[in-house]
């Protein structure tokens, strides 16, 4: 066997029909759309149509909800800040923002904030300002004698926003 004649199996690929190719092709004319009507006609868009009944997406409750633009976090664990520490890549005894982590090569980019989760084990005392942290890593940082500022404040968290934020 040799590389020319390689061959596809039988019927993997199927030649792509091609429609309005004249009466003897058998999709000529109208092009196997059938006659008339809204569907042999361009720009049909009768996704969820179901004959008249009332469509499932309509028939189903609505049910929860979705940001349409939730904030994007760049992930950090605190084991890899031990590590940076460690490495002398961060100085455990000055404030670390989110530019001397980037800096520090911790993330890539900081996204909308930077976001820390409690894998891993923090030995040093730091001063953190971010983002956003888990309860669990503010729990550890602060076990080691450290601290965290947290610049973004979740809508859950905020007072007067709608019925379910606090005193309005």
């Amino acid at each position: 066997m040799r590389l020319n004649e390689l061959t596809n199996a039988a019927g993997a690929k199927k030649p792509r029909k091609r429609v309005g190719r004249g009466i003897g092709s058998g999709l000529g004319k109208t092009a196997g759309r059938g006659h008339k009507g809204q569907k042999s006609r361009s720009g049909v868009a009768l996704k969820g149509f179901e004959g008249g009944q009332t469509a499932i997406y309509r028939r189903l409750p609505k049910r929860g909800f979705r940001l349409h633009a939730p904030k994007r976090f760049a992930e950090l664990s605190l084991g890899r800040i031990q590590e940076l520490i460690d490495a002398k890549k961060l100085d455990a005894g000055k404030l670390i923002d989110e530019a001397a982590l980037v800096e520090a090569g911790a993330v890539r980019r900081a996204k909308q904030g930077i976001r820390l989760l409690a894998n891993g084990e923090l030995k040093s005392k730091v001063q953190l300002k971010v983002a956003h942290a888990s309860a669990a890593a503010v729990a550890a940082i602060e076990k080691a004698g450290g601290s965290v500022e947290m610049t973004h404040v979740p809508n859950r968290e905020r007072k007067g926003k709608g019925k379910a934020g606090g005193e309005a």
